[in-house]
């Protein structure tokens, strides 16, 4: 095995592939890079059972070859080569690196007892990349990070006609993204069946009943935030779903753009419904500014002691931040509209306000808020309302 590779190319591949990479493993080849040479292509995977990544570039290949290289040591060495013409070969059990006149030498590891990665699956449509990284990054903040509740770390995919809806909750927060997608032409009802696992609509997590089509995946937020940023500037992102493999798991879930391809095991379970949650019927309407709430909030949290809420106190034109105790108290006054009621008070987790609020790309907020304990719904004030929500819990607790 021989090759030669631009270094910026081969550090764009070797980087996207490590992102599968798993922190530990007691299985040291999952610890490694797989490398293929043939036919003026280069292709880069990582796989850790949990997700297959797959990165291919232009290269000169002088022979083909295969070979497992530790990869984070390969990934160190890639980002402190020098700009220009990367060197790469294989000789017995030994890969050198050479660029610039630095040279590296690698260990391999037994490539034979790789495991083999999931067939990529069936393309079942599209989606605008820089869109669906927003998406995704807008839900993923109200994930869980228990991995004891492995079902509410996952991120819930769902695709019903042309609309893709993605959701996550902790149980203290919920949010919701809803986007426009392109589903293939040529979808296979393999693929159908693939998405829900039973050949039939999913039902039970929007606001209604599924259409029929509807299909439903969930998958890790983490991996899954990873995977819409390391393809946001692609311009279109390739969506696949696969059918229910041995043992009755239901398939992977693909998602390819440019050169990179990423394949995310589902996660078993469904998120719980949301559709009586975000009714709110009753509530009182506040409209704010998001920017200078979320540096208000900033300011005045810096006095409250860990776990202490902030205090939002909303007037008929303005709302009144409050945050401490005693004689450590911060307070600020920001301009608002407020409809429904003459008063209401609601106190929030200050970092779960913070990640709803930075997750609103909107110049306006709307807040629905029921009252101090209760459900407060926040929703883009300027654009469609339903495009983006954020539900957090109004604590008990006031200052």
């Amino acid at each position: 095995m021989e090759f030669r590779v631009d270094r910026s190319d081969l550090v764009e591949a070797v980087g996207g592939a490590a992102r599968a990479l798993p922190a530990r493993t007691p299985v040291p080849v999952l610890g490694g890079l797989l490398l293929e040479a043939a036919t003026d292509r280069l292709s880069v995977s990582g796989f850790d059972f949990e997700t297959a990544a797959r990165v291919e570039t232009d290269a000169e290949v002088a022979a083909d070859g295969r070979v497992l290289v530790p990869g984070r040591r390969l990934l160190d060495i890639c980002k402190v080569l020098p700009d220009g013409p990367v060197s790469c070969a294989l000789d017995g059990t030994r890969f050198t690196v050479e660029a610039g006149g630095t040279s590296f030498g690698l260990s391999t590891l037994p490539r034979e007892e790789y495991p083999s990665p999931p067939v990529p699956p069936s393309a079942y449509g599209t989606v605008d990349a820089a869109v669906f990284a927003s998406a995704v990054g807008q839900v993923a903040v109200a994930a869980g990070r228990d991995d004891t509740l492995p079902v509410l770390t996952g991120v819930q995919l769902r695709l019903d006609g042309e609309e893709m809806t993605l959701s996550a909750s902790d149980r203290y927060r919920y949010a919701v993204r809803r986007l426009e997608w392109k589903p293939a032409p040529d979808a296979t009802e393999d693929a159908m069946e693939a998405a829900t696992g039973t050949g039939q609509a999913a039902t039970g997590t929007g606001a209604g009943q599924a259409g029929a089509g509807a299909v439903e995946a969930l998958l890790p937020a983490r991996r899954l935030l990873e995977v819409a940023r390391s393809l946001a500037r692609c311009g279109t992102v390739r969506i696949g779903l696969d059918g229910t493999s041995a043992g009755g798991r239901l398939g992977p879930v693909g998602f390819e753009g440019g050169r990179m391809r990423t394949v995310l095991r589902r996660l078993d379970g469904r998120l719980p419904a949301y559709g009586s949650l975000f009714d709110v019927a009753g509530a009182a309407v506040a409209e704010v500014e998001c920017g200078a709430l979320a540096e208000a909030v900033r300011r005045v949290a810096v006095v409250a002691e860990a776990n202490s809420p902030v205090r939002l106190e909303f007037a008929s034109d303005s709302v009144l931040l409050r945050a401490g105790y005693g004689d450590d108290v911060a307070a600020q006054r920001l301009p608002a509209a407020l409809t429904g009621a003459e008063e209401v008070t609601v106190a929030f987790n200050p970092a779960y306000l913070l990640d709803a609020l930075a997750s609103f790309e909107a110049a306006r907020l709307r807040l629905e808020l029921l009252g101090t304990g209760q459900r407060a719904l926040l929703s883009d004030a300027d654009g469609r309302p339903d495009a983006h929500r954020h539900l957090l819990m109004s604590v008990k607790q006031l200052v």
